[in-house]
């Protein structure tokens, strides 16, 4: 699979240089572009064939997430429709998943979410009897009661945490620190596992890490998305889901329920303000959709 997204990809920048005479200096950033790209769809197993538009939205999602500003994210566009043309006109796909995607100014690519419904059902699939079960439902209930990433979650250790007061500090990108509130249920959740589940992973070895491995380590971001995996596969949700889906989905769900986008940017520990604002298409989306779906004249 990757070696066919890599092969596709090459077979596409030789054409560019065969047939468009572009200055070596474009062919770079078409390169960079899909090389991003091509880590994105390996790190989830898919390839370029089978990507649609919506593992198109997820990876534009994920690169607004890292930081990218919205000229890089609209470069990435083109260079995308320019590849995905490509593999159209040589025939080895059919239907082009650039279509109806534009630039991030225009509102019309968003971030894949949740219902407040499905994530429910994600939260509750781990089975509470097994440790490590518990201790995967603790992580779902504080990544959804926080919106922080995976990254920060997996590095939180013991003095992060205090739940006596009901917070979590976070650590993000360049070190900055945050504060985040937490959900009595995560509150709950994180309790029974330090008590009950913690212990019998961490096998008595000495360390800080809240959430640990069956080795008794801190547990990898591969290891924990492999997990969400696994537990998708036992509830019915039909969207493609991604390690930042629960953080989409925390945000959404606070600009539904009357949150300011300010205080949702603080919270997802965004340095940019139309970083967050994305979210808002995604919030009005929804309220159309609920509104269209319950009002008696919708």
């Amino acid at each position: 699979m990757q070696s066919e997204s890599k092969l596709l990809i090459e077979t596409f920048l030789d054409s560019l240089w065969l047939e468009k005479n572009l200055s070596q200096n474009t062919l770079e950033s078409y390169k960079n572009d899909l090389s991003k790209f091509r880590n994105f769809l390996e790190k989830n197993n898919k390839s370029v064939l089978k990507a649609d538009h919506f593992l198109i939205l997820s990876f534009l999602s994920f690169l607004l997430d890292k930081g990218f500003s919205s000229k890089t994210v609209s470069r990435n566009i083109s260079s995308l429709k320019s590849f995905f043309k490509y593999l159209i006109s040589v025939e080895h796909i059919k239907i082009n998943p650039m279509l109806n995607i534009d630039a991030p100014k225009s509102g019309l690519f968003l971030p894949t979410t949740l219902t407040v419904e499905e994530t429910q059902q994600i939260l509750d699939a781990p089975n509470e009897l097994r440790a490590i079960e518990m201790r995967d439902k603790a992580m779902l209930y504080t990544l959804y009661a926080t919106g922080m990433r995976i990254s920060e979650l997996i590095s939180l250790n013991m003095h992060n945490v205090d739940l006596t007061r009901g917070s979590v500090q976070v650590i993000g990108k360049g070190g900055k620190e945050r504060l985040i509130p937490l959900t009595n249920d995560a509150i709950n959740m994180i309790k029974k596992y330090l008590t009950e589940a913690r212990e019998k992973l961490s096998k008595g070895k000495d360390h800080n890490n809240i959430f640990v491995s069956t080795h008794g380590k801190q547990i990898s971001r591969h290891s924990f998305w492999h997990r969400i995996k696994a537990y998708l596969k036992k509830v019915d949700v039909k969207k493609e889901v991604h390690p930042h889906t629960l953080r989409h989905a925390f945000a959404t769900h606070m600009l539904n329920n009357g949150a300011d986008l300010r205080s949702v940017q603080l919270l997802l520990g965004h340095s940019d303000l139309a970083t967050t604002q994305i979210y808002t298409h995604v919030a009005k989306a929804e309220v159309k959709n609920l509104h269209k779906k319950h009002h008696p004249r919708g």
